[in-house]
C-alpha cells in the first residue's frame, strides 16, 4: 500500500470514487477540482494505491494557518480495512508539513456514519457556521 500524490494518469479514477462515494455536485466538476489541487502550490489530491487499483484520495490545501482536508473516499468494497484513517492521516502528516496548526473539514450534518467516524479519529464540532458565496455563475440545484 502507497500514499502519494496522485498524477494526473489517476484523475479519472478518483473522480469517479468521489462520484461512488457520493461526494460530488453537480455545481463542482471533481476533474476541475483535482486539476487545480494538483496545480497548486499549497494543496494535493492523495491516493492510496494498493495492487495497481486507486483505493481511497483526500484533498489537502492551506492557508498557511489552517488545513482543509476534502474528498475523502474509500472505495465502497474496501471500506472497513482502515483505508480511510490512512489517508486521513496521510494528509493530515502532509499538512503538517507544510506548516499548517490545524486541520478542519466539512461534512454534511446528516451524514452522521462519517460524523462519526472523524469523532474516533478526534475530530470535533466546531460550533461553526459556514458561509458561502458563488463568484461565478451560481450552480444549477
Amino acid at each position: 500500500m502507497e500514499i502519494h500524490p496522485i498524477t494526473p494518469d489517476l484523475i479519472p479514477a478518483a473522480a469517479a470514487l468521489w462520484h461512488e462515494a457520493g461526494l460530488t455536485r453537480p455545481w463542482n466538476d471533481p476533474i476541475r477540482d483535482a486539476e487545480g489541487a494538483l496545480a497548486g502550490p499549497t494543496s494535493t489530491v492523495l491516493g492510496l494505491v494498493e495492487a495497481g487499483t486507486l483505493r481511497a484520495t483526500a484533498m489537502a490545501g492551506h492557508d498557511g494557518h489552517r488545513g482543509w482536508i476534502y474528498y475523502v473516499a474509500v472505495r465502497e468494497a474496501d471500506r472497513g480495512r482502515g483505508l480511510g484513517r490512512a489517508i486521513i492521516e496521510a494528509a493530515e502528516g502532509w499538512l503538517a508539513a507544510e506548516g499548517a496548526l490545524k486541520v478542519q473539514l466539512m461534512v454534511r450534518n446528516t451524514n452522521t456514519a462519517v460524523i462519526d467516524f472523524y469523532e474516533r479519529l478526534g475530530y470535533e464540532d466546531a460550533e461553526v457556521t459556514v458561509l458561502g458565496k458563488w463568484l461565478s455563475v451560481s450552480p444549477t440545484v
